[in-house]
């Protein structure tokens, strides 16, 4: 930026690059020219952003750049009331997202009549969720004189005529090396059956079992059921959409970065601005509609020199137009299969080799560690120790290897040997959900496993009636598995033992009642 003091700027950059930093310290010389802060008024720096997380993030920064100057934001789903507090009891800075702004200009809280500078943040992006009229209301209110600066991943027709129509004699930096795109980021693609994203997605997240995800959905529907699918195995997954209020955004982003939980699903619109640190792993669910919403997703890792991975699920059938869209993006992808149960075990034992917690020396533990060594076999209390690590992990699910199509899942689960229901040497249990409740097989055998400590070949059969499902638990495992289900937390479907006697008949279909609703954990 040495050669952009006092200039339009037009910078192409992208995501967690240190754009905030970069504008904060391009404005110093316009915001204080003789080196001291002037007294707060009018706004005379005006920051415009995509979404209220992005805004938010930027006013944090630039209060920390600017340490004593009056920073306000103005953003959708807070109260406007305080909005216009602060900017009645003036202000160095302006933080906001685009509707709300003109919101503020058209009631006549934001007087622009001293504005030294504009900065339009991810321009493209604000763009792609239609706020151009918004911008250019805006634009058109600033004075005639005022520097404006326009930092954007892409540089689109419509940023260009932007910056023509907005901008005088502006100074173009592209910061992107283009001949190796997103080079901190590793580009995995793999490809399944049709039917079997859900089943891939959970053991492409148990493979990695990244501090931080992303999972990106096409629609509203999708993320609600992969969210609820991934809550339901056991993963601390949050959604983001917008159909979610302000508070409940908020309280999934502060779960996100705080670690409590692992998991965001989410679509496109709702993930614009996001800035999560550890995010080291991002899911395309669905696929992208083109390179630059590759590019855009991918960009929420490998982000302040850490590395960072990006899978595409690739249904056998659109296997062609991902190929496309990454050849379109110029980014280098390995092609395989999903993950099976073999995959995740290999890696599940180098993680566990390598866990910090074998290199700890033994203090107070030692005294019980001995008693163990003296009572048991050490393999056997090895293996103790493997089965109490595993349980606590969400199974991984059967995929196909050959990456063509397969028969969909069966609404019964036979016992190993296929036998029928009620045969061999098993024990009945019924668990609280039914067909009423929508429950299905897909969910309901990994709850299984992880609530009772057993493992898919444990279970027998399994049948879904109106109010409750009946399974089968080999009888070797049923008391372990009765006394794990006593101490279950209240937020689960009730499990209980059902008694003797053969496998009750399923019952035939009758349509669900229209009041219906599908089961979901109560909360707390």
């Amino acid at each position: 930026l040495a050669n952009a003091d006092g200039r339009d700027l037009l910078v192409s950059a992208r995501t967690g690059s240190g754009k905030t930093v970069a504008f904060g310290l391009a404005v110093a010389s316009t915001l204080m020219p003789d080196g001291e802060m002037p007294p707060h008024g009018p706004p005379l720096v005006l920051v415009i952003a995509p979404t209220r997380e992005l805004a938010l993030q930027v006013q944090s920064e630039l209060a920390w750049l600017y340490a004593g100057a009056r920073i306000a934001s103005c953003v959708g789903g807070m109260d406007i009331r305080k909005e216009q507090r602060a900017l009645y009891a003036g202000v160095h800075f302006v933080v906001g997202t685009p509707g709300r702004l003109g919101d503020h200009l058209r009631r006549g809280n934001l007087d622009l009549s001293h504005l030294r500078v504009v900065v339009l943040d991810e321009a493209d992006e604000m763009l792609d969720l239609g706020f151009q009229e918004e911008l250019e209301f805006i634009l058109q209110a600033a004075p005639i004189d005022r520097r404006t600066l326009m930092f954007s991943a892409t540089i689109p027709h419509d940023i260009a005529n932007l910056a023509r129509k907005y901008q005088r004699d502006a100074l173009r930096i592209d910061t992107i090396d283009r001949t190796v795109p997103h080079d901190d980021i590793e580009y995995r693609a793999m490809v399944i059956a049709a039917h079997e994203t859900e089943a891939a997605l959970v053991n492409i997240l148990r493979l990695f079992e990244a501090p931080g995800a992303l999972v990106f959905c096409a629609t509203r529907e999708t993320t609600r059921r992969l969210h609820l699918a991934l809550v339901r195995r056991g993963f601390a997954a949050v959604m983001l959409s917008g159909e979610l209020s302000q508070h409940e955004r908020t309280s999934a982003l502060d779960a996100l970065r705080s670690g409590r939980a692992r998991v965001g699903v989410c679509t496109d619109v709702a993930a614009r601005g996001l800035d999560l640190p550890a995010l080291d792993l991002v899911v395309h669910a669905d696929l992208p509609t083109n390179p630059e919403t590759l590019l855009h997703r991918s960009g929420r890792t490998g982000r302040a020199g850490r590395k960072g991975v990006s899978v595409l699920i690739v249904p056998q059938p659109k296997r062609r137009r991902a190929e496309q869209i990454t050849n379109a993006a110029r980014v280098r992808v390995a092609w395989s299969n999903a993950p099976d149960a073999s995959d995740i075990a290999d890696k599940d034992r180098e993680r566990l080799l390598a866990d910090p917690m074998l290199e700890i020396p033994a203090g107070q533990e030692r005294a019980d560690a001995e008693a163990l060594l003296l009572a048991h076999d050490p393999v056997a209390i090895a293996a103790a120790l493997l089965r109490l690590y595993r349980r606590q992990l969400p199974q991984a699910e059967a995929v196909s290897q050959n990456t063509q199509p397969t028969a969909p899942m069966p609404r019964a689960v036979r016992a190993p040997n296929d036998a029928p229901a009620g045969s061999g040497d098993f024990v009945q249990f019924r668990i609280s959900v039914g067909r009423n409740n929508r429950a299905d097989p897909k969910w309901i055998l990994p709850l299984l496993c992880r609530v009772g400590g057993v493992t898919k070949a444990d279970i027998g059969a399994i049948r879904i009636f109106d109010t409750d499902t009946r399974f089968e638990i080999a009888a070797e495992v049923a008391d372990a598995f009765a006394a794990a289900i006593a101490d279950m937390p209240a937020n689960e479907p009730r499990i209980s033992q059902a008694g003797s006697g053969p496998m009750p008949a399923r019952q035939p279909f009758r349509a669900k009642p229209t009041n219906s609703k599908p089961f979901r954990k109560p909360r707390g």
